[in-house]
């Protein structure tokens, strides 16, 4: 088991299958055009692999704001439906700690939709807190 950062195309769009389980609304052939994109404004993508298989997947940028510092936000954070309460999700999740604090990141952060019930337990289980409400605005 690895945690490896996509760098290549061919390893971005083995990330697709797990991501869309998380963004139903991505198309598989703009994927590598969305991410490569994304990548410009600093957007990562890490993947945790067993035996040749993408198991978990975490989009996330490094950013500094007022209010935070310099902090990791994760934008996307998914593991293999079948796969789940294995650990993976886990072992992906502390990767991200490690890789803040190796940039010198004070705080790591991330929203969650309020109907993602199962994934509220996974962070507080991780030490989270519930530290703001998060508004948006369909423009």
């Amino acid at each position: 088991m690895s945690v490896q950062l996509a760098k290549s195309d061919s390893q971005i769009i083995e990330c697709f299958p797990v991501m869309f389980q998380l963004r139903l609304h991505l198309e598989q052939a703009k994927f590598i055009e969305q991410v490569r994109y994304q990548m410009k404004e600093g957007y990562q993508l890490a993947f945790l692999q067993v035996d040749g298989l993408t198991i978990a997947v975490a989009g996330f940028r490094v950013s500094t704001c007022l209010s935070l510092g310099k902090f990791l936000y994760i934008d996307d954070l998914v593991v293999e439906e079948l796969k789940r309460s294995q650990g993976y999700g886990q072992q992906l999740f502390q990767w991200l700690i490690e890789y803040a604090k190796n940039h010198n990141c004070k705080y790591l952060s991330l929203d969650s939709g309020v109907q993602r019930f199962q994934a509220h337990r996974f962070y507080l289980i991780q030490n989270m807190n519930i530290t703001s409400h998060h508004f948006a605005m369909e423009l």
